[in-house]
């Protein structure tokens, strides 16, 4: 009876602690491919810090040089077997990645209004993104300018746009 016939699959690489960039420019010296995914930011930062994808024949590689490679800590396995990654996660996050990125809600300066949480229908004036979910605002509390982080889904533009902190008027 003939052997089955393989092909390669994709396997997630744990990394030592920050050496993701280190594991992969060692493994694909060793002409193994691999995928790191990144965040685009100010910094390019790794979407999974520690790990790193490794496309193998889990038949044809050799998988001990991998295990000793500088900056590999180890396979990730169940049961004693390096368990696949499904091709079509590894495309979906390529293409994720690869997708521009959304224009920013708001802009600096502009007016916004406060809809929910402990400063509800309150105006203030938006400052910057703090991460995906949070906003920095610029609140008048008790006479005095108070920088507030809040959830983007809490702001919503104000109807009635005007110069605040030297901004345009629209």
């Amino acid at each position: 009876m003939a052997a089955p016939i393989s092909s390669p699959r994709w396997y997630l690489i744990q990394t030592k602690p920050r050496q993701e960039a280190r594991a992969e420019e060692n493994l694909r010296r060793q002409h193994f491919e691999c995928y790191r995914p990144q965040k685009h930011g100010k910094t390019e930062e790794p979407l999974f810090p520690g790990y790193l994808f490794i496309r193998l024949d889990r038949q044809l590689d050799n998988w001990y040089p991998i295990r000793s490679t500088r900056g590999v800590a180890r396979v990730i396995s169940f049961g004693g077997e390096p368990t696949p990654v499904r091709d079509e996660l590894i495309e979906q996050l390529r293409e994720r990645l690869a997708a521009p990125a959304e224009k920013p809600r708001f802009q600096p300066g502009e007016r916004v209004q406060l809809h929910g949480g402990s400063f509800r229908e309150l105006e203030a004036i938006f400052v910057s993104a703090d991460g995906e979910e949070r906003s920095v605002i610029l609140l008048n509390l008790l006479q005095r300018e108070q920088k507030v982080r809040v959830p983007t889904q809490f702001l919503s533009l104000c109807a009635q746009p005007e110069l605040v902190m030297g901004c345009r008027i629209e």
